[in-house]
């Protein structure tokens, strides 16, 4: 049995659904779960025509509560840390995408949960939604991003607030401290997510990926790197027929049809 599956949503063929369904447990991630996300992301990239890639569970109760303890219960540590570089490949594996990720997020989203979420570019959130990165509270810390990419969403202040506390944050503080983009009650979330998903889908392909990975690149770049950096991406996506569509469609007074190439 798959822990993760994925699917292409049934009204919009440019769209990927990641399915956590590991149900039993609020989708605590264990190794094969790990092993299903890392093959996932490789069948989305190998898809070709994917444009945006949701994550989500199975269930309302939970998105993810991070690892399953009870599985590393009792491992030594050179197993932990074996397991851990299996965990951290899942994760770069979903922040790797080249095309924008979005998570859909209710219940719980605790630990590496969170983590799976901030790997992602977008949130959109459920009221009943419940936050935080607990780590602390177990003797360990954040080992899928948490240290490293909260800051850059909400800032020190907050991050520290989150990670040092190891307290839980309900949706409205994380919405008050920048970390979503949309938050809705449960039965508008699925029309939420399509809300933000559809328009990107209808952008040009190359445009949004190299979009996206020159505001990951630059945001930590000093200014005059940063200037740099950012016309060489401008000029990769000059060089692309579908730059000459949507200058063609412009003029013609009609609907861009991109292709991605």
């Amino acid at each position: 049995m798959a822990y993760v599956t994925w699917q292409v949503n049934k009204t919009n063929p440019f769209i990927a659904e990641i399915v956590m369904q590991r149900e039993d447990v609020m989708n605590a991630f264990n190794s094969q779960m790990a092993r299903d996300f890392i093959r996932i992301c490789a069948e989305i990239v190998e898809q070709g025509n994917i444009r945006v890639v949701a994550l989500k569970s199975s269930s309302s109760r939970a998105f993810c509560t991070g690892a399953d303890l009870k599985e590393r219960n009792g491992m030594t540590e050179e197993q932990w840390h074996e397991q851990h570089r299996l965990f951290e490949q899942m994760f770069y594996a979903i922040a790797d995408l080249p095309m924008p990720t979005i998570a859909i997020i209710s219940g719980f989203c605790l630990a590496g949960g969170m983590e799976l979420a901030l790997n992602c570019d977008m949130w959109v959130v459920s009221e009943n939604a419940i936050f935080g990165l607990p780590e602390v509270t177990r003797g360990i810390m954040p080992g899928g991003g948490g240290t490293r990419l909260l800051s850059k969403r909400v800032g020190v202040h907050h991050a520290k607030e989150i990670i040092l506390t190891g307290k839980k944050f309900d949706a409205k503080r994380v919405a008050e401290m920048g970390l979503v983009n949309n938050i809705v009650p449960i039965n508008r979330l699925e029309e939420a997510f399509l809300e933000l998903a559809t328009p990107i889908t209808e952008n040009a392909p190359l445009s949004v990926s190299y979009c996206k990975a020159a505001i990951d690149e630059l945001i930590g770049l000093p200014d005059d790197m940063g200037r740099e950096r950012e016309i060489s991406w401008y000029n990769k996506v000059v060089d692309t027929e579908d730059r000459h569509e949507g200058v063609r469609a412009f003029n013609e007074k009609r609907k861009p049809q991109f292709k991605g190439q």
